[in-house]
């Protein structure tokens, strides 16, 4: 199979590691955005200055971590807050994007970006892949996560519409049922893939972002 570099994207609770995971028992790399914020980019010590600096010392735990759910509670309800919280890592989290896949020549890989359409980042990609489930099992899943249900559907809603992110979507998951229907699509996708032109746009905008 030819180097493809595929965007996943879908609703907070729809499946997108569970899917990702799925890509990488084909062979694909996965970067998961969340992850490289929370593991890599919240422990770094100006990045915690910063939004000490910002937000003052509540939003940092005891020992000088940065609680993360009382930086959510600040962000999804202050638009501004925000938008200065994604000035801050997005930049950082791109350039570890470009590390990954320009350090791995030849390998295809699987960018796991929430935000993908709302940034704009579909033409960073080869394909974007849109995993879908409907509201009530998004919610449920959410509140089995520990997240109550209004604070899940204040999140959901600094998202683009499920509609939306399925319409943008070059591929469609769907992820109600089982993992095994979920692992099924994805098998099929990766077979079929390869009959696909990456998108045009690809190769005037990402091949200088990815290395080639």
């Amino acid at each position: 199979m030819p180097r493809m570099i595929i965007g996943l994207t879908g609703g907070m609770g729809c499946g997108k590691t569970v899917a990702a995971t799925m890509f990488a028992d084909h062979g694909f790399s996965v970067s998961d955005s969340d992850a490289i914020i929370r593991d890599r980019l919240l422990t770094v010590p100006e990045v915690v200055l910063a939004i000490r600096e910002h937000f003052g010392a509540g939003v940092l735990t005891g020992t000088g971590d940065v609680d993360r759910g009382s930086v959510a509670e600040r962000v999804f309800s202050d638009e501004a807050a925000l938008q200065w919280l994604e000035d801050l890592l997005h930049p950082r989290l791109h350039a570890i994007w470009r590390a990954e896949i320009e350090g791995t020549p030849g390998k295809s890989w699987v960018v796991e970006v929430p935000l993908l359409f709302e940034k704009g980042l579909q033409n960073w990609f080869d394909f974007t892949v849109g995993v879908a489930s409907h509201p009530a099992v998004q919610l449920a899943r959410l509140e089995r996560r520990g997240i109550p249900p209004q604070l899940a559907r204040q999140r959901i809603s600094k998202q683009l519409p499920l509609a939306q992110k399925i319409e943008l979507a070059d591929f469609v998951l769907l992820n109600d049922g089982s993992r095994d229907f979920l692992r099924a699509q994805v098998a099929a996708l990766v077979d079929s893939l390869p009959t696909y032109p990456p998108r045009i746009r690809f190769n005037g905008v990402s091949a200088g972002r990815w290395g080639g």
